[in-house]
């Protein structure tokens, strides 16, 4: 398949053409020329095309949940998005992470072995200020957090932990948690160096501070799964489920569900010009149901008609009459006020 340009290349190869810095001709005997891809058999693809792209979709979503989770637990606003999701060895990884960082050790049950999730140093900054009462700004220090600023950032991994569980619960069930938290990246050997992970780096911004989070997770990890890494089992494992157990918590929830009940003892309606000139003893003619019945509106929609009266010390409506779809709403022409006070 040849390769697509982009918009902006398009535009640098044309403006190349026309100052005369590239032939036409070369072009075309470029384009002739066969394309070799480079394959390094020390490092070999592990996860392909379309695993990759399932994987980004997760983390997509994981974007998402991340962004207004923290943005209510920090009550500021959170950007989370999914810059990039690539395969490389574990020592490139921990190479690639600077020192210091806030690097999380977590297990994924019943997944076994580890995952990393990595915190650059001015969002756990930032974080921590917030969390201790400050506006997530001042100045970043190139150090280790302390023991108390450890404890403090730990609370955020509840958060972290709630979307990621979240998102991956159309492939398989997670439980993530923690088990250690390490500083020195270089200390931190969850697989062989020369083994293959998939690297999911998101890029979040909190206030002024801008940082990554990144995500790392062992072939030898996810291997159990791969089978289920595929855009059609994702997609389709996000349908709904129409299971007999899932319709009956459905309709368990929904009797639960708490609805505003309101009596309507009449209503009325006013021109601008007639509120103006209410005064003190006038009276407002409402329109109700008649023979001293008041109708019952659950929440937007009148639903029952009945008879107000007393329960013990309480007011009370006895429904007389439920109101079918084809008369629920249906309104009279309402009264217009006696400004007179007839």
């Amino acid at each position: 398949m040849a390769e697509i340009l982009s918009q902006e290349e398009i535009d640098a190869l044309l403006s190349a053409i026309s100052t005369g810095e590239v032939a036409p001709e070369e072009v075309k005997e470029e384009s002739k020329q066969p394309r070799i891809k480079k394959y390094d058999f020390r490092r070999p693809d592990k996860f392909s095309k379309d695993q990759l792209r399932t994987i980004q979709m997760v983390h997509d979503t994981y974007a998402r949940l991340l962004s207004s989770s923290l943005s209510a637990f920090l009550r500021t606003i959170v950007e989370a998005e999914v810059v990039g999701v690539d395969q490389l060895t574990y020592d490139e990884f921990i190479r690639s992470l600077p020192t210091p960082s806030a690097t999380f050790i977590s297990t994924i049950e019943p997944l076994e072995g580890n995952v990393i999730f990595g915190l650059d140093m001015p969002l756990s900054f930032s974080i921590i200020d917030r969390l201790l009462g400050g506006q997530g700004g001042g100045q970043i220090r190139e150090r280790e957090l302390t023991d108390i600023e450890q404890t403090v950032l730990v609370r955020i991994l509840r958060r972290l932990y709630g979307g990621f569980k979240e998102a991956w619960k159309n492939v398989v069930e997670l439980e993530p948690s923690l088990e250690r938290l390490e500083m020195n990246p270089q200390f931190v050997q969850i697989v062989p160096p020369g083994d293959m992970v998939v690297l999911n780096t998101l890029e979040l911004q909190i206030d002024d501070a801008r940082g990554m989070l990144n995500i790392c997770l062992p072939y030898t990890t996810l291997e159990p799964i791969l089978s289920k890494l595929s855009a059609h089992y994702w997609f389709a494992g996000s349908k709904p489920d129409s299971q007999p157990e899932n319709i009956q918590n459905l309709a368990r929830r929904i009797q639960q569900t708490v609805v505003p009940v309101s009596a309507v003892m009449g209503r009325a309606t006013l021109s601008v010009g007639e509120v103006l000139d209410l005064g003190v003893g006038d009276v407002i003619p409402l329109r109700g149901q008649g023979k001293g019945l008041v109708e019952l509106q659950v929440g937007s929609h009148v639903k029952f008609v009945g008879h107000p009266g007393y329960v013990g010390r309480h007011m009370g409506v006895q429904i007389s009459q439920a109101l079918d779809e084809a008369t629920e709403g249906v309104e009279t022409d309402e009264p217009t006020a006696d400004p007179g006070g007839n």
